[in-house]
């Protein structure tokens, strides 16, 4: 196998940006889980207070990609965000009612 040199196997701004914002959302993942599997009040507001410091460094690094043009999002429509709104209340209802 080759040898890459320092500068080929080192990560670009965009790879490691890329790279903390995939590991902050497996982080996100993780919390939830341990939010709805914890076995103590104590242990799952230890865990949201982790999720919440995680969630915010998701949206400063995704912020910062968004700035650099990294990442690229496409605003929804509002017919369609009207729609999911709509159908988010219809199931919520079904739930409370159950």
């Amino acid at each position: 196998m080759a040898k890459l040199s320092k500068k080929e196997s080192a990560l670009n701004e965009k790879d490691s940006l890329t790279d903390m914002l995939n590991t902050e959302k497996m982080l996100l993942d993780s919390y939830a889980l341990a939010i709805k599997e914890g076995s103590t009040k104590n242990l799952r507001s230890q865990f949201m207070s982790h999720f919440t410091k995680a969630q915010e460094d998701q949206f400063t690094v995704f912020s910062e990609m968004k700035e650099k043009g990294y990442y690229q999002s496409i605003p929804a429509e509002k017919q369609i965000l009207d729609q999911k709104s709509e159908d988010f209340i219809k199931m919520r209802k079904e739930i409370a009612q159950n």
